[in-house]
């Protein structure tokens, strides 16, 4: 090789050690400077879950059972107009300082509908602090009622399940399209179109009916959380607008020109502002189009975004001893969620992995050992167990995105929860062992003396 080549080789990886060593010493003295970007998500995730597990520490929540009288007589719609009331006890977003400092959030219901051997129980967790204000609103449509402090019922089974002698299934639902599509309500079932309650169509019937076939030893658990939220805290409504006028066929608003915009197109075309660049208007509207069908999807979009929403995790379990469990009985559940469905609308269907209580075949064999399998099932029953018992999302600690393809934390308005939860008259659902009183309670007599 030439000597004034080598000359130049060795003059370049002089250059070279001359850089990396600069930026060894740059990187030396500054080497702290890029970790307070690298580490402000992870810091601002563990600040924020330590300040809130602080507040919700301060939260004593208790559990309510509702039982209704035999013979009450209530459509659907009145447990919506409870759900409307309750929305706006616990609706109260936190500025900042309560958000980052206080630690405080949004706090949610946890609806139950339990059979404990065979046993039905309608059951609501609430903050206690807000007791006297919730049980007003269920008195104000069900003055019949019974409302009283019960035990945990999740504290009466071993907390070590599934164990030797105990066995479980479980599953978190989400829906399967958009948030803004909702699933089929009692308006739905045409329960408010008949004037008597015995021909009335109830969805929780089917419920109550096969939780009535739990045997002792046996446990069905259902739990709908639900926290009040608005499109401020997720735009649901705003993507059911832009849903809406997709499927209408209806074009954006055109948007805003700035000044500097429009004189400049009035110089190049040489029109009068607002006047360049329209479009023809059809004559028929996109609106007139839409077939009978996606009239049904516009209505049904626009009839969810008219009703308060919550944002809503459900679940169920089936548990037992193992002499006595039967696989076969988590249908009682999946049977239950399916009569909410409708193909050109939404419906609930089971999350999934890792959000439900199976192990499939996977294409990397080792993980199809039996015991590897095992294990994994085993640490599924513990977390959908261990967050039943807590009332907390499948995410917990983490938040789903909003724009997550599947969700297991999704909005339902009042409408809907309604449907899922309510307190079904005698006559639609006349279930033996539904939790029931036998007679609503009397006034005294007046006149009676008090000394």
């Amino acid at each position: 090789m030439p000597p004034l080549v080598l000359e130049v080789l060795r003059e370049i990886i002089i250059g070279i050690y001359w850089i990396l060593l600069s930026l060894w010493e740059i990187i030396k003295v500054w080497w702290w400077l890029p970790l307070p970007f690298i580490l402000w998500k992870p810091f601002s995730f563990l600040w924020l879950w330590w300040r809130t597990d602080k507040f919700l520490e301060g939260i004593n929540s208790i559990l309510l059972e509702i039982k209704i009288p035999k013979d009450v007589v209530k459509p659907i719609r009145a447990m919506e107009v409870v759900l409307d009331s309750l929305w706006q006890i616990l609706y109260d977003p936190p500025d900042w300082w309560e958000k980052w400092v206080e630690g405080k959030v949004i706090l949610s219901y946890s609806f139950e509908i339990v059979s404990i051997g065979g046993e039905v129980h309608f059951l609501i967790r609430i903050p206690e602090a807000n007791r006297d204000s919730i049980e007003a609103a269920i008195y104000s449509q069900y003055p019949e009622a019974e409302i009283s402090k019960v035990e945990d019922y999740t504290e009466f089974v071993p907390k070590d399940i599934p164990n030797k002698d105990w066995d479980l299934w479980g599953a978190d639902y989400r829906l399967l399209k958009k948030d803004c599509y909702p699933i089929k309500t009692y308006k739905d079932f045409e329960t408010e179109l008949e004037r008597t309650e015995e021909k009335r169509v109830d969805p929780i019937a089917t419920l109550l009916e096969s939780l009535a076939k739990i045997v002792p030893g046996e446990q069905f658990w259902i739990q709908i959380i639900a926290k009040p939220i608005t499109d401020k805290e997720y735009p649901w409504v705003e993507e059911g607008e832009k849903e809406r006028d997709k499927i209408a066929k209806r074009e954006p608003p055109p948007k805003q020109k700035s000044l500097l915009a429009e004189a400049f197109d009035v110089i190049v075309s040489a029109k009068p502002p607002g006047q360049g660049g329209e479009k023809e208007k059809p004559v028929i509207p996109p609106e007139m189009k839409l077939t009978p069908g996606e009239r049904e999807i516009v209505s049904g979009i626009e009839r969810k975004m008219a009703k308060r929403g919550f944002e809503t995790n459900i679940r169920f379990i089936y548990l037992g001893k193992k002499d006595v469990f039967f696989k076969p009985k988590l249908r009682l559940g999946i049977s239950f969620f399916s009569l909410f469905a409708t193909q050109n609308l939404n419906m609930l269907v089971p999350y999934g992995q890792p959000f439900i209580t199976k192990i499939p075949k996977v294409w990397f064999l080792p993980l199809n050992a039996d015991f590897i399998r095992e294990r994994r099932l085993y640490l599924r029953k513990r977390s959908i167990f261990r967050k039943y018992k807590l009332r907390v999302d499948p995410f917990f600690p983490k938040t789903q995105p909003p724009t997550a393809k599947k969700r297991a934390v999704f909005i339902l308005n009042t409408e809907e929860i309604a449907t899922i939860f309510h307190f079904p008259g005698k006559m639609a659902a006349p279930a033996p062992l539904a939790g029931r009183i036998e007679a609503k309670k009397g006034e005294p007599p007046p006149g009676l003396p008090t000394e």
